[in-house]
């Protein structure tokens, strides 16, 4: 079993401190959410984690089965168990899928290791068909030209097959049609084990119909305020978040 521990984390973006002294633990078999405003610190929290360069940890640590992932460079992190899901990923021009997930699953591999490429297209096409993805795709560039749910399903593809301990999740439902949403949670939770845990960042418990989280975690200014099951989501939806400050500020 992993464990990704998040302890008393401290972000800032230039001299701005946006994450607060932020404490989360995540075990393998476990996913959780993380709800809030806009502004909060949500999508900050995910993307320092897995390195993003504009993004500076002043204080705190992040613990991946006890080894700080915070001395790591990015890709150190991603071969280490740590995969990232953007809001709105990238297009790579020239890079076709294909080589693209063939590359980062050879990197994930020994030095006099060989990836077997029968097996490998075998997987790839099985978690494709999975995921409603044409098999035409692995000759595209990698997001260019996709629509958004295309994009999506492609990072999906993407953590299905590099298999990371830890997926983190940031608004993977944004932009997607009840139809693409459906698609990317059945991709999700056909990879839930006892060896993967994810962290969801979204702002509707529409997400958590499909992808039920063990944990949801409300984060207000930084910090996570109030944690509870999947009844917590409902909650929001029902009231928003206008209850939650009121509640901090009488506390």
């Amino acid at each position: 079993m992993s464990k990704l521990e998040i302890k008393d984390l401290h972000i800032a973006i230039g001299e701005k401190e946006i994450v607060k002294g932020l404490t989360l633990t995540i075990n393998s078999g476990e996913v959780h959410a993380i709800m809030g405003p806009n502004g909060t610190g949500k999508s900050t929290l995910v993307k320092a984690i897995a390195g993003h360069p504009d993004y500076t940890i002043t204080s705190g640590d992040v613990l991946l089965d006890g080894e700080s992932v915070l001395v790591m460079e990015p890709d150190e992190r991603s071969r280490s168990g740590i995969f990232l899901a953007f809001q709105y990923p990238s297009e790579i021009p020239g890079v076709s899928i294909a080589n693209f997930l063939r590359a980062a699953q050879q990197a994930r591999m020994g030095e006099d290791e060989e990836l077997d490429a029968s097996a490998y297209y075998k997987r790839l096409y099985g978690k494709m068909d999975l995921l409603k993805i044409d098999r035409k795709f692995t000759s595209r560039s990698v997001n260019e030209g996709f629509s958004g749910g295309e994009k999506k399903r492609c990072e999906i593809l993407q953590m299905a097959m590099l298999e990371p301990k830890f997926a983190l999740m940031d608004e993977t439902d944004s932009g997607l049609d009840i139809d693409a949403l459906q698609i990317v949670a059945e991709g999700v939770n056909a990879m839930r084990n006892d060896s993967f845990g994810a962290l969801m960042i979204t702002h509707y418990q529409r997400l958590l119909d499909y992808i039920v989280p063990e944990h949801v975690h409300v984060m207000y200014d930084g910090r996570i305020v109030k944690s509870g099951d999947k009844s917590l989501a409902i909650e929001l939806e029902a009231k928003g978040y206008e209850w939650v400050s009121k509640e901090l500020a009488t506390a």
